[in-house]
């Protein structure tokens, strides 16, 4: 199960939503008050977390959207292999290939012994911070 449902008014700012088959990361959220017809709109802004891409969403509060289920996980560095990096979860000692981070600070940091949180979002992996 990679996703749940909830309503567009229930969103804040800092939750995370699926626009257009991405999970992303809500960064504005304004809300427009009933009109003589219909209901209250809400305008919510969102920066995909694999692309960061900007992504926006309007309709009525009511409506229902998808929200991603985040995995956070731990996993320490086995290998550095230029563009990805080699990481073995701490948990079930699996290992796996990830791309490093865009992050240049980050990136740089990443050496093997290093402990790391990914995530785990609809079954892609994302190297988010060292431990």
């Amino acid at each position: 199960m990679s996703k749940t449902f909830g309503t567009l008014g229930d969103l804040k700012k800092g939750n995370y939503v699926i626009i257009g088959g991405e999970p992303c990361r809500v960064v504005e959220i304004t809300k427009a008050k009933t009109g003589k017809h219909g209901s209250a709109k809400a305008h919510v802004v969102a920066i995909g977390l694999f692309t960061g891409n900007k992504r926006t969403l309007v309709g009525p509060v009511s409506q229902k959207v998808e929200i991603p289920i985040i995995d956070k996980r731990v996993g320490q560095v086995i290998a550095d292999m230029g563009s990805s990096l080699q990481i073995m979860d701490m948990e079930t000692f699996e290992t796996f290939e990830i791309e490093k981070p865009e992050d240049q600070d980050l990136a740089a940091k990443l050496k093997p012994g290093v402990e790391v949180e990914y995530w785990e979002v609809m079954g892609k992996r994302m190297i988010m911070r060292i431990r």
